[in-house]
């Protein structure tokens, strides 16, 4: 049966069309604008860009020295980085089927490495990682965790997302060598070495950025995946020609001149069977070994740091993918919520530290993906580097880094949805757009710009704008930035 032109034109102008197939309506590919093709290019993508987590993690978690005088093994931390990263982004992709993939926190694993274990050892650390992500989602469930997200202005919103933009983009431009510490107060960073990019990966990175950049711009399917795998290809012929090594010799020794994470040579064993012998080894004796306050006041910081860096890292990301409304909310969000809180209780269960929304995801995201079909491929890839885990460091950091700085790019354009003629607004906004990167952590521009946004609105007369939820975080992150203070007090 045929349908006729008069038939056809009294449909809805703005119908939506159908879905294809059981996978498309449960993922509703067909509904947010893409495909199977799209999100599969997304997935690889975002895999690709976070696939150094498997080796940067073990670095920063085997580093440290608990009071015992134990170590983490490299191995042993590597398998279950990736098997933890597999399972959550996989989970969240089916429960909240949106292409925001997991893996460990890199701001949680420095934390502990650097100030937990310290004071306690690394079962009791993971306990505690434990405890925070059972907060998280208790948070989640009683719908609290929801209120705050709700409470949150549109304009701060909105400059998560371009302050989380910039924030990807710095680590880009570090992760390349692009910019780097001085190690002086003034100026602490600088261009490349000694003021100006002259190193091969750094020069590889800007080829790659510029390659991903023209292919963007031209709207060539799958730009930025075709970047990723022709600077790593480049990467590979340069090694093998001019064999530059790693920046970074095992013997402390530096290298200028090296590649920083990983060096792309093809590895000699592809596989490798996987050691999950860290899994379980999780202990609540903290709370007996420092006390109960001191315990509680790492639980604190953990929490905070766990709960504003994930809120801010979906809200831009969900700005990013065109799947938040009007509000700034997205679809499942409640969901969205409790599975985060569940990454921090897997990652402190596995010793891999907590599991959170990954800001790289935008990498896939500006690759196409908008659903959780990207995430199960992206899933699959890290259960996958379990047992290829030599393989997983071809790609170096230089090239992923110029998946993040267009993506960086992408996010910034969110900032023509403010309106600046406030300056009650505006300085909010910068505060929180500014200290994201400048102080390389997401809940830092949060509490900020809450912080002012609640000082500045109610002094300039807004108060009764201004929820009341919303003074009650920002006191909170008074004592989140005052920790210090507080816990010489408390341990007083």
């Amino acid at each position: 049966m045929t349908t006729s032109a008069s038939e056809t034109d009294q449909r809805p102008a703005d119908a939506e069309p159908r879905p294809t197939g059981a996978l498309d309506r449960f993922f509703e590919i067909t509904r947010r604008g893409s495909t199977i093709p799209a999100e599969i290019r997304g997935g690889v993508v975002t895999f690709v860009t976070m696939a150094y987590i498997v080796i940067l993690n073990p670095i920063i978690l085997s580093g440290g020295t608990d009071v015992a005088g134990e170590n983490l093994g490299f191995a042993q931390v590597a398998a279950v980085t990736a098997l933890t990263a597999g399972v959550m982004t996989i989970l969240f992709g089916v429960v909240a089927r949106l292409p925001f993939a997991f893996a460990a926190g890199l701001g949680i694993n420095s934390f502990l490495a650097v100030s937990v274990v310290g004071q306690v050892t690394w079962p009791e650390a993971m306990g505690l990682v434990l405890v925070n992500g059972l907060i998280i989602v208790l948070l989640a469930v009683t719908g609290l965790r929801r209120l705050i997200f709700e409470a949150v202005p549109m304009p701060l919103k909105l400059a998560i997302t371009v302050g989380i933009g910039l924030f990807i983009a710095f680590i880009g431009f570090v992760d390349a060598g692009f910019v780097t510490a001085t190690g002086a107060s003034s100026p602490p960073v600088a261009l490349g070495v000694d003021g100006s990019v002259g190193t091969v990966p750094t020069v590889v990175f800007v080829v790659t950025l510029l390659l991903s950049g023209v292919l963007v711009a031209r709207r060539v399917k799958g730009g930025i995946l075709i970047g990723l795998l022709s600077g790593t290809v480049l990467a590979i012929v340069l090694e093998a020609v001019l064999d530059l090594g790693p920046r970074f010799g095992a013997d402390g020794s530096v290298n200028p001149q090296g590649w920083g994470l990983s060096v792309p040579e093809l590895p000699a064993h592809w596989v490798s069977l996987p050691d999950l012998s860290l899994v379980g080894q999780v202990s609540f004796g903290s709370f007996e070994r420092i006390g109960v306050l001191a315990a509680l006041m790492l639980v604190f910081t953990l929490v905070f740091t766990n709960f504003f860096d994930a809120l801010g890292t979906m809200t831009g990301l969900s700005k990013e993918a065109g799947v938040a409304d009007a509000t700034g909310e997205f679809p499942r969000l409640r969901s969205a919520l409790v599975v985060e809180g569940v990454g921090a209780v897997a990652g402190g269960f596995t010793s891999s530290s907590s599991n959170t929304v990954f800001i790289e995801s935008g990498s896939g995201i500006g690759e196409g993906a908008r659903t959780g079909l990207a995430n199960l491929v992206t899933g699959a890839l890290f259960l996958l580097a379990m047992f290829l885990t030599p393989l997983t460091s071809v790609v170096p950091s230089e090239v992923a880094a110029a998946a993040l700085v267009i993506v960086g790019a992408l996010m910034m354009s969110q900032i023509r949805e403010i309106d600046f003629g406030d300056f009650s607004v505006l300085l909010p906004v910068f505060l929180t757009v500014t200290v994201m990167p400048l102080t390389y952590s997401i809940a830092n521009g949060i509490g900020a710009g809450f912080i002012s946004w609640v000082v500045v609105r109610s002094l300039a007369g807004r108060v009764k704008e201004i929820s009341p939820l919303l003074w009650i975080v920002a006191a909170g992150f008074v004592v989140y930035f005052a920790r210090g203070p507080v816990e010489a007090l408390l341990a007083g």
